[in-house]
């Protein structure tokens, strides 16, 4: 990984690093001209395609702060604008470099395994379960839920799952894919697609969930960088309190961004932990790597530009929401058991040994060499009083 100390070296990649932070210093400081003039060394340096990690960070970094500029001058609200654009034009790339990333590093996959093994236990010994998911995506996550949940001595009568996104096209695509999916393995199956966001629904928009008192509810929750998913944070966990779940899985970043910090806090925050991403997607893969390109542009490089151009600061440490879980009525699930067990096999099948598990209040962390990188968490309710009325509580 990168070091974040401005060097006194000629080697070219600290140079480069030098620039970056000398370059996210003025911006921060509102230098804006002298800012500008520092980017076309650093585009000259840089590439996306270079062979050393830190010239392609740095490419990817140099990009951004040039997005956060030009918005700067053209508009003093530049987010709708941008959001839209990468929602837009991005969304089907994202998913596919998604699919590759699942294929290259543990990460996707951690995600998945932790949350439908919390899920599978939670629901023991009910017949017909309800998931809802905050971003259902393409769906890559549920035909492992599907595999052990047709396997049950105690057949499933009903799995419903609601999935949230951003686009109805791409909804209905994954409910069909599902849907097929299901029937192969005989499992009674319905899909409730719905564009929007969890925590922008209002009290009449909460029948399109469509709760039944019969089933087990489960809510899973990922966050990620590149778009708003769940909408209002405040709104999301009102919703949870009236949707009562059986449990909630989170996966969240390990990247704390907020609204309080400098420009410069959050370009250094982002650095890091995008420089451990990068060293942790390249081990063992060749400079030329087509797939590694794919995701390093259209995942990272996205995410990226998305934090730094956009001001998107929707970073939430798992503590925090856990404060917030708690007032509204929710208690942490360890994780320490059977889905530690099934992180711990799935790093096994990665050669390379830089992947590192934690465990931490229940939490279990995944990380590369030591530094963690997302977290897995699991929430089930306590009680169902719901604290609206305090001032502290979490707001976009």
């Amino acid at each position: 990984m990168l070091t974040l100390t401005p060097p006194n070296s000629s080697s070219p990649s600290l140079h480069l690093l030098s620039l970056l932070l000398k370059c996210a210093h003025l911006i921060s400081a509102n230098n804006t001209a002298s800012a500008t003039d520092l980017l076309p060394e650093i585009f000259h340096l840089s590439s996306p395609f270079a062979a050393s990690p830190a010239d392609r960070i740095a490419a990817f970094f140099a990009h951004s702060l040039h997005s956060r500029l030009l918005l700067h001058f053209l508009s003093a609200t530049p987010h709708p604008l941008i959001k839209s654009i990468t929602l837009s034009s991005q969304l089907k790339s994202f998913h596919s470099a998604l699919q590759t990333f699942n294929s290259l590093a543990p990460f996707v996959k951690f995600s998945h395994f932790t949350a439908n093994q919390a899920i599978f236990e939670s629901v023991h010994g009910y017949d017909r379960v309800h998931i809802i998911d905050l971003d259902v995506m393409q769906g890559l996550q549920w035909p492992g839920l599907f595999h052990i949940l047709a396997s049950r001595s105690k057949k499933v009568s009903s799995v419903r799952l609601t999935g949230f996104g951003p686009s109805s096209e791409l909804l209905n695509q994954t409910g069909s894919r599902l849907a097929e999916f299901a029937a192969s393995l005989g499992l009674p199956f319905k899909f409730n697609p719905i564009e929007g966001k969890f925590g922008d629904m209002s009290e009449l928009e909460l029948t399109r969930i469509d709760l039944r008192a019969n089933e087990a509810t489960v809510v899973h929750c990922m966050h990620h960088n590149l778009y708003d998913m769940i909408g209002s944070n405040f709104g999301m966990l009102r919703v949870l309190s009236i949707v009562k779940p059986k449990l909630v899985t989170m996966v969240t970043q390990n990247i704390e961004i907020f609204e309080t910090g400098s420009f410069l806090e959050r370009f250094i925050e982002t650095l890091h932990y995008y420089s451990a991403m990068f060293d942790a997607l390249g081990e063992g893969l060749s400079r030329d790597n087509v797939l590694r390109h794919q995701v390093e542009q259209q995942l990272f490089g996205s995410e990226i530009r998305n934090i730094l151009a956009c001001d998107d600061v929707g970073g939430v440490s798992v503590s925090r929401w856990g404060d917030e879980l708690s007032r509204f009525g929710f208690e942490p699930v360890s994780l320490s058991g059977s889905p530690a067990a099934q992180a711990s096999l799935l790093l096994e099948m990665f050669p390379w040994k830089g992947y590192t598990l934690m465990e931490e209040n229940g939490c279990l962390r995944l990380g590369w060499k030591g530094m963690p990188l997302l977290t897995a968490s699991a929430w089930q309710p306590s009680n169902y009083s719901c604290v609206t009325n305090n001032s502290n509580i979490m707001r976009n």
